[in-house]
């Protein structure tokens, strides 16, 4: 009986640290998806016609959440166009953590400045993200923040 205990405990402790994961991140933001496939400014625009932006990421927690949530390539709020190598989201700030596939960011014929995660190289449970010419026709991720 005390083992049956002890690990109905265990469980239900790691079950309460999903929970409150998902509540902070449900809490926070508000999410939805553009589906039509536009280039990074459009889509970035559309995600801004609706009080919007392009989502920015800042923790493991929250890449896992997307991964689970969507499934294919989609622009994020995150570019080098304004400096080459300089990764900064669209409010302003810069990328301190990054997902990026292995050999990712590559600016490609120096013609990648736009960011998408689902890379359709990532082969892990968690995608990652690759640059692309911001020219290129992707899904987006919109956030809002909840109020």
């Amino acid at each position: 009986m005390t083992s049956e205990r002890d690990q109905l405990h265990a469980e239900r402790d790691e079950l309460q640290k999903i929970q409150k994961k998902l509540n902070y991140t449900i809490q926070q933001h508000l999410r939805y998806f553009v589906t039509k496939h536009t280039r990074w400014n459009e889509a970035r625009q559309e995600c801004r016609s609706k009080g919007a932006d392009l989502v920015i990421i800042n923790s493991q927690e929250e890449q896992e959440f997307l991964s689970q949530m969507f499934s294919g390539e989609a622009w994020i709020g995150l570019s080098d166009s304004a400096e080459e190598g300089k990764w900064m989201w669209v409010d302003g700030t810069k990328m301190t953590t990054g997902f990026w596939w292995q050999g990712e960011p590559n600016d490609y014929e120096q013609k990648e400045d736009c960011a998408a995660t689902g890379s359709r190289h990532a082969k892990a449970k968690v995608t990652t993200w690759a640059d692309y010419s911001c020219e290129t026709e992707l899904n987006a991720i919109c956030e809002m923040e909840a109020k």
